[in-house]
Parts: C-alpha cells; structure tokens; sequence
C-alpha cells in the first residue's frame, strides 16, 4: 500500500512511527480490557478479563500458585503453629502470610493486565488516511497480526499481538511484560524474593531449635516428613529466591535506564527520549515515590471487575 503522502512497510523492527501514547480510536485497550479469541471484534462494550490460553504459560502458572501455597503450608503447619513462643508464631505468620498474598496477588495482576497490546487489523486504508501524515513520513506495519507498530512495540508470538515496550514474555505469569503491567511484575518478584529469604530464614531457626530438643516436640509431623517437608521448601526458596532477585534487579536496572530487555539484547539504539532513574520509576509505577508504589491492589475497582466476570460468563470472548 503506497501513495504519494505516505508509505506502509511491512517490516518486523520498530522505528519512528506513532507516538507510545496514540490510542488507535474506538479500538485501544484499556488496561484491564482482554482482547477476544482471533475472530473476535474488539467493540469499547465487549470488554472482559485479559489471558492468554497458552498451555505452558497456564501449567507455569499453576505451579507458581502450588508452590507459594505449599510455602505457606509448611511455614504455618510445620514451623509457626507448633512453635510455643506465641508472640514468635503471631509476628512471623502474620509477615510471611501477607507478603504471600501481595506476591499472589501480584502475580494475578500482571496475568491478567493487558500488557500493552496493540489492537489487531488498524493497518487499513481508512485509517491510514485519518492519520493526516505529512509528505514522506514514513510508518510501520506488523506482517504478523496486521497492525501498525508503534513506536518500542515488539510481536510477541505467544500472545500474538504486538506489544508496546515489550520486556519479554514470562510463562511464569502467562503473560508478557510490558508497558501496562511491568509494575505488577516488578512487584511480584519482589515480594517472591522477600518470602523465600523469611522462608530460608524460618527453616534455619527451625532446625536449630529442633536439634537441640527431641523433633517430637517441634512439629506434629513425624521427623521424617517434618525433615522431608523443610528440606522441599529450602530447596524451592533457594531457587525462588535467586531467580527472583535477578529479575527484580533487571527490571530495575531496565526501568532506571529506560530500556527493554528486548531493546538491549538486539542492541537497539534509543530514538526515544530516556526517562532515567527516578523518572522512569515514576513513569512505571505512578506518581512521586509512596507505599502506593509496593500495592498491587491499586487501580483495582470492583465493581468493574465484576462487570468484566459477569460479561464473561455472558458468553463474551475469553482469550487470544
């Protein structure tokens, strides 16, 4: 598609193109609006929870919620409730229990966020035109899911749609990384990070105490599954804990330095302008530094949430 006030390129890389914030009219995604099944049609009233029906990224994620929750299992059943110091068992449950549902609820936040999509089939003639670009400006166009790139958007072909400032795709949460969700990512490895370090830490004053008195006395469990049960978990925070640390620190070092992991690893030079440092932590997580920043149930309304699970249960497209 060529004329003589602009061309069209059907080409992968992203380049100038439109603006990070151009909305593509009455078929922008609102975070929190889930694009439908291939052949659905994205109306502003056909809105419903984003997920991707990926295979592996819903087993990674299962696993993530069973492993969390066997954390919280041994931590309460094996260390905390047995333990006869009363206020010990209160202040460390009571932690390591709401850092586990921050990080749970962290998790399903960055699932179920639009990451950034860009909407499907706007590469048309009619919107071309409405675009009003001047003589030899020049924009891009995604061969795979038909759409015009904005500017630092990537194809992602798990969720296959274009994403704006596309991180990378993480079947931990079935979800990619991008511009919309990164916050609640950022969050979740935090949070991961923090209650396998308190897990570590549980399990060390565990099996001091239970050496130096009978392991009868220090869980309801027999010794061996107590041994068994503990030696699992330390396993599972050492590796949480490692993984996640790293995450965390890359997505602070992308977000201060206002570059994709995508962006760094093709080497891509910036022709944008960089928000760095605070900036770009103020553009990812909202506002002036706060608590607000550590809460991964702010933005969250109810009752459109609501609105958004009874629409689905109407019969409404589910995923991509």
């Amino acid at each position: 598609m060529q004329s003589s006030n602009h061309r069209l390129r059907d080409m992968e890389q992203h380049h100038p193109l439109l603006s990070a914030g151009a909305d593509v009219e009455t078929g922008s995604l609102a975070a929190g609006v889930m694009v439908g099944g291939p052949h659905a049609a994205h109306t502003a009233g056909n809105r419903t929870l984003w997920f991707i029906q990926d295979s592996c990224g819903m087993v990674c994620a299962t696993m993530t919620w069973f492993l969390v929750l066997y954390a919280e299992f041994v931590v309460n059943f094996v260390m905390l409730l047995p333990a006869k110091n009363f206020w010990y068992s209160l202040l460390n449950g009571a932690t390591f229990n709401s850092l586990a549902v921050l990080a749970l609820a962290s998790h399903l936040r960055t699932m179920l966020t639009d990451p950034g999509a860009v909407p499907k089939g706007n590469a048309t003639k009619e919107y071309m035109e409405s675009l009003q670009l001047k003589p030899g400006e020049v924009i891009y166009k995604c061969p795979k899911c038909c759409s015009i790139k904005p500017e630092r958007a990537h194809h992602c072909s798990i969720c296959k749609r274009c994403i704006r400032k596309m991180d990378h795709h993480c079947p931990w949460v079935n979800n990619c990384v991008g511009e919309k969700n990164q916050r609640f990512f950022v969050l979740f490895t935090m949070y991961i990070a923090l209650i396998s370090a308190h897990a570590l830490g549980l399990s060390g004053m565990h099996f001091f105490t239970c050496i130096k008195v009978q392991w009868s006395e220090c869980s309801e469990f027999s010794p061996g599954v107590s041994v068994l049960l503990l030696i699992f978990l330390c396993l599972e925070a050492i590796l949480f804990l490692t993984f996640t640390a790293v995450m965390f620190g890359t997505q602070i070092h992308s977000i201060c330095n206002d570059e994709t992991e995508i962006e760094r690893l093709k080497n891509e030079k910036p022709t944008w302008e960089r928000r760095m440092r605070w900036d770009g932590m103020k553009a990812v997580f909202g506002g002036p530094p706060s608590l607000l920043w550590c809460n991964p149930f702010t933005g969250l309304r109810l009752r459109r949430l609501m609105l958004l699970t009874h629409g689905r249960r109407a019969g409404s497209e589910f995923s991509v």
